[in-house]
């Protein structure tokens, strides 16, 4: 089933998730009907605060559009950066409405602690775009966003636009 994504200014979007106690059916079933709205989206990540449930879970699939499907469950992740700061040129946000995008400092590297839906540890390194993405899909467990991550002249032109944006929106 695709769910309704949370948009921002949602206040949701700014929580600090809970872990996951116990990998149950809801749980599962959580993770695929992620899985269908980010590729529907389309998107490479989805976190579950983007749909609406604040706990420590993210979907993701760092597949090329010419690869097969590469898709993942992180339960209760825990991510070490290393590496060299890098640019994440045009990140944009499947929360993020009009389509935003903006070049976002982040790390070449992480050491992924996490538990798949079967319980299993999982202890790998991710480097460039895997990297990238499961950087911005643990922020949202944190309640950051993106946006969070630009200068204050651009978040404040960006606010101003979204605030237009929603206006005209909820006039129609």
């Amino acid at each position: 089933m695709i769910l309704d994504i949370v948009t921002y200014p949602d206040p949701r979007l700014k929580e600090v998730c809970e872990p996951v106690a116990e990998v149950t059916d809801d749980i599962r079933q959580l993770a695929a009907d992620m899985l269908e709205t980010m590729y529907a989206a389309p998107g490479v990540g989805l976190a579950a605060p983007q749909v609406g449930r604040n706990i420590r879970m993210l979907v993701m699939d760092p597949a090329m559009k010419d690869e097969e499907k590469q898709p993942r469950v992180l339960i209760n992740p825990v991510l070490t950066l290393s590496g060299e700061e890098v640019l994440s040129e045009q990140e944009g946000c499947l929360s993020v409405p009009m389509n935003y995008r903006a070049d976002v400092k982040r790390m070449s590297n992480v050491h992924l602690h996490a538990t798949d839906l079967d319980g299993n540890i999982i202890d790998e390194d991710l480097e460039e775009f895997p990297a990238i993405i499961i950087q911005h899909e643990y922020d949202h467990l944190d309640g950051i966003l993106f946006i969070d991550k630009i200068s204050r002249l651009r978040r404040t032109l960006y606010d101003s636009k979204v605030k237009k944006w929603l206006k005209r929106k909820s006039a129609v």
